[in-house]
């Protein structure tokens, strides 16, 4: 075979792999497909953190809704349970007055509607802080003035110059004491 013929069988041989080739060229495009699908991975890592992201937040929204919710219940049943604070704060007054008449008048029909009231108010809640002989406290006392005593009467209560009322565990007017020093 001369160098001619075998350049011709070598062209005859490539002409016959073109279609290979071609049928090749699908398989290049297969190739090209195949490298989204190796982005695929990251893309559906991308989706799993975007899916996380939306769990917490939804989780986060739920709590503070429930939070919200519980909030506002809370401030309900305080609303309801201190309602009438304005009122009883408003008649406060009135006992005062009640017990300056006493001191002055021993009279039984102001003794009488002096207990009515006074009942009314404890049904309601309502008590009168407790100021003889205590230690000062500032969560229901408010010091109008301080006294020297003995040491024994240190940091207590000496006088009460206008009594304290709280509604329930709320104070609503501090007892106005003379502390010991």
């Amino acid at each position: 075979m001369s160098k001619k013929e075998q350049i011709e069988e070598l062209q005859d041989g490539v002409e016959s792999q073109e279609p290979r080739a071609e049928s090749q060229e699908p398989a290049e495009s297969q190739e090209t497909q195949e490298t989204p699908e190796s982005e695929e991975p990251d893309e559906v890592e991308a989706l799993k953190e975007r899916i996380a992201e939306l769990e917490d937040k939804n989780l986060r929204m739920m709590a503070e809704f429930d939070n919200y919710r519980r909030r506002t219940n809370k401030e309900k049943l305080d609303l309801m349970a201190t309602a009438g604070e304005r009122i009883f704060k408003d008649m406060l007054p009135l006992v005062d007055d009640f017990e300056r008449a006493l001191a002055v008048i021993d009279d039984e029909g102001v003794r009488l509607i002096y207990n009515k009231f006074v009942a009314f108010l404890a049904a309601n809640d309502v008590h009168a802080i407790e100021t003889e002989g205590v230690d000062f406290n500032t969560d229901e006392h408010e010091a109008v003035t301080t006294f020297a005593a003995g040491e024994d009467q240190k940091g207590k209560v000496i006088d009460c110059t206008q009594k304290g009322y709280k509604l329930g565990d709320k104070v609503i007017r501090f007892a106005k004491v003379v502390v010991g020093e």
